[in-house]
Order: structure tokens, then C-alpha cells, then sequence
């Protein structure tokens, strides 16, 4: 087999230059992505449809020849397939009625495999079309993120309603956080199954919560989703990605398991570096520099390889591509990375 570079790299080897992907690289700054959106109907089709989610999902690596490659799905798939209501509007985001306290007690999960068998089926299909050295990753969201949407129906600046909720109703939120622990370790554990190599868990709303909360509603419930994970897949690279955790970052690997550390943009060097040497860091080019191009783009990867790339490193930015992001610029960034001198 093809050496995959991803792979090796959480599992703690150092390889310069460093394997490198991007979080949302398939998607609306692409043109092919567009034409594909379009032919689906809507997102969530595009999602469900396995032939088309496997089209996205290889599009950026035909392009630009990425180290990995990540299924295109969303993170709300899992709400959706314990029957909450969900749709995407244009321009706006996702939209879902707000879950009662009353309603997370009646959960129901008997159909949730089912309704994501088309997403396991679009795994196993990206894993045959991909070039043997392209490390497939799986993904889910973190339970205290999936939870915000589900607690507010839609994303909110801080999560203000969720945290709320939290502090009035705390069993309630423990009672969902566990059971979408519980359902997201399945799913990814089926995401393996049916092809992927590693995996990750998208916190993007870490940031907003106190130290206490951090602990009650990221770390545990995250911990307890790996444990299960781990039950069925031992030795599948697990990468945590707590954005905006700051400080909270630097225990967050121990407590929960994770194998890997997605860092945000503004994580420090210093602090990076610390992070490092207990095992793999991913991340962390401010998105807008990937805009930005030109010097800008230059002096961030410059950066990011002088400060982390003496260890375990997948070059990646510290959040998700935007959609306004030249492809040239994409182009510049890996040809500055895989030129790289140390």
C-alpha cells in the first residue's frame, strides 16, 4: 500500500514538508462544486446522494492533489437522522426547530443508521476513486457544537440560547450531550467500517463556553465519545478540533483521547509548540491570509513551518476555507508548502 502521509503523521512521525488538506476544501469556492450543488437540487440532496457527495469530495484532490481527503456531508446529518427537522436556506445557514427539554428525553435513534446508510455508501465509494496515497478522513460534529443548532435552531454569535438552556436545564443537556456522544461515536465508527482511515471531530463553538462549561459540555461529552469510538476501532487516528478553546486547549488531548489537535489561527507558536510534543498538531493559516494572497499568504506558511515544522505537523488553516477564496491562492499555498526548505 501507498504510504499515506496523514496517517503517518498522527501517529506521531514528523515528515517535511508536512501532508497538508484544508477543512471545507470541497465546496462553494470551487466552480466544479457550484455546477455539482446546482445539479443536486439542494444541500441536504447533495448530502444524501452518494454518487454526488463522492464527486465533491474527490473534486479538490483531482485539483490540487490534497494529502487527505474528508467526505462531504454536514454535521446536522445526525440530528436529522434522529428526525429532527432541517433545511438549508441560501445565504443564511441551517434552519431546525429549537428541541424542548421534553423532546431530548423522547429521542428516538431506531432509524438513525438507516437514514445514514447513503452517507456510509458515499465512504466507501470515495475510498475506491481515491489515489491509493490519500488519506480518507470521516468527521463528525463535537455534541456540545451539534447541540447549539438543535438547542437555537439555527447558529447564533456566542450560542447565547444553548448556554442558557445548559445553565437552566442542566440534566436536559447532559442527557442530549450524552446521547449525541453515544450516536456520533457510531457514526463514525460506521464511516471507518466502510472505508475511512482517520477521523475527525469538529468543536467550532469550544470558544464561547467558561472553564466549568468547557469541562461539562466539550471535554466530557467528547471524552466519552472517543472511549466508545475506541471500543470498536482502537487504533483509528482520532483528531479533536476545540476552536477557540485558547488555554483550554492544552489539556484538552488527555482528557478526551483524541489522537490529534486541530489548531485555530489564533493559538500562539509558543503554545503550539508545547502541544506538539505530546503528538500530532493540525492547523492553523488564518483563512483570510488564504484570501489574501500575495505576502500575506507567503509569511503565514512561513510561519507555521519554521515554528511547527520540526514535529508531527498536517498543514491545514485554523478554520474552514471561505467561499471567496481565489483557487490560485490554493495553488500558491501548496506550492509554498511542498517546496518548503528546511
Amino acid at each position: 500500500m501507498a504510504e499515506r502521509n496523514v496517517l503517518k503523521v498522527l501517529k506521531g512521525d514528523a515528515v517535511f514538508p508536512p501532508p497538508i488538506w484544508m477543512m471545507r476544501q470541497a465546496g462553494r469556492y470551487l466552480p466544479e462544486y457550484r455546477e455539482t450543488r446546482a445539479k443536486a437540487g439542494s444541500f441536504l440532496d447533495l448530502c444524501y446522494n452518494p454518487e454526488l457527495a463522492c464527486e465533491v469530495t474527490l473534486q479538490p484532490i483531482r485539483r490540487f492533489g490534497f494529502d487527505a481527503s474528508i467526505l462531504f456531508s454536514d454535521i446536522l446529518v445526525v440530528p436529522h437522522a434522529l428526525g429532527r427537522d432541517l433545511r438549508f436556506e441560501e445565504g443564511v445557514g441551517p434552519r431546525m426547530t429549537p428541541i424542548s427539554a421534553e423532546e431530548i428525553a423522547a429521542l428516538d435513534d431506531s432509524g438513525f443508521h438507516s437514514h445514514l446508510a447513503p452517507v456510509y455508501e458515499a465512504v466507501g465509494l470515495i475510498r475506491k476513486s481515491l489515489p491509493e496515497e490519500t488519506t480518507l478522513l470521516g468527521f463528525c460534529g463535537a455534541p456540545w457544537t451539534v447541540a447549539t443548532y438543535m438547542i437555537a435552531g439555527r447558529g447564533t454569535p456566542d450560542q447565547a440560547p444553548t448556554r442558557l438552556f445548559g445553565y437552566q436545564n442542566p440534566d436536559a443537556l447532559d442527557a442530549l450531550l450524552a446521547t449525541l456522544a453515544d450516536l456520533s461515536a457510531d457514526y463514525l465508527a460506521g464511516q471507518v467500517d466502510a472505508g475511512a482511515d482517520a477521523v475527525q471531530i469538529f468543536d467550532s463553538w469550544s470558544g464561547v463556553l467558561d472553564e466549568a462549561a468547557f469541562e461539562r459540555w466539550c471535554v466530557a461529552p467528547v471524552a466519552r465519545l472517543v472511549k466508545r469510538f475506541r471500543e470498536r476501532h482502537a487504533d483509528i487516528p482520532v483528531i479533536g478540533f476545540p476552536r477557540g478553546a485558547g488555554l483550554a486547549y492544552e489539556n484538552y488531548r488527555q482528557q478526551t483521547g483524541v489522537t490529534g489537535l486541530g489548531l485555530d489561527w489564533t493559538v500562539p507558536f509558543e503554545q503550539a509548540k508545547r502541544l506538539q510534543a505530546s503528538g500530532a498538531v493540525q492547523g492553523n493559516l488564518d483563512p483570510l491570509r488564504l484570501v489574501a494572497g500575495g505576502e500575506a499568504l507567503a509569511d503565514g506558511v512561513k510561519a507555521i513551518l519554521g515554528g511547527l515544522g520540526d514535529g508531527p505537523l498536517v498543514f491545514n488553516l485554523g478554520h474552514g476555507i471561505t467561499p471567496d477564496t481565489p483557487t490560485e491562492h490554493v495553488e500558491e499555498m501548496i506550492r509554498l508548502v511542498r517546496s518548503a526548505q528546511r
